[in-house]
């Protein structure tokens, strides 16, 4: 089956920076929606279109093709007093975000008076190289193309 709208793609891939640190892989595949249900970076849906199971590829993404240039404005320091006396570096909170859209911040700082937060994507102002295989292609149920993601080999609920 060739890769179109509506169709269900699954791959093996490899996630790595422009130096070569890998980022990510799947264990072993990944299975998402394909025809801009948004389940995959655009520029690898673009490469994967038309092809079919067996195929391989390397996508470079530039930062605006993936996760985008770092935000000064998603970045904050609030008052210690506004989180759990446990907070730690690392550890993430949701919050309002730019147009008051919900926006996931990491802890990048902690002090005895104040927290700090950015809410960038960990990969923001990276090239990523993204290498794949095509698994297997198929059809996606009604049901998916209804809720719009790949149910797995068990079903889904919500």
């Amino acid at each position: 089956m060739i890769i179109a709208k509506n169709s269900v793609v699954t791959l093996a891939f490899v996630l790595r920076d422009d130096q070569g640190v890998l980022l990510e892989e799947s264990d072993p595949t990944i299975s998402y929606l394909h025809g801009g249900y948004d389940g995959i970076f655009p520029s690898v849906e673009e490469t994967l279109e038309g092809q079919e199971e067996g195929f391989a590829c390397t996508v470079t993404m530039t930062p605006d093709m993936a996760f985008g240039e770092y935000d000064p404005t998603l970045r904050r320091t609030e008052p210690r007093s506004l989180f759990p006396s446990q907070v730690k570096v690392g550890m993430q909170f949701q919050g309002e975000g730019e147009g008051e859209q919900n926006w996931l911040f990491a802890v990048t700082e902690v002090t005895d008076e104040t927290v700090t937060l950015d809410g960038n994507h960990p990969l923001v102002g990276k090239t990523l190289v993204f290498d794949c295989t095509v698994k297997g292609v198929r059809r996606a149920s009604e049901e998916e193309l209804e809720h719009g993601h790949v149910h797995g080999e068990h079903d889904h609920h919500h």
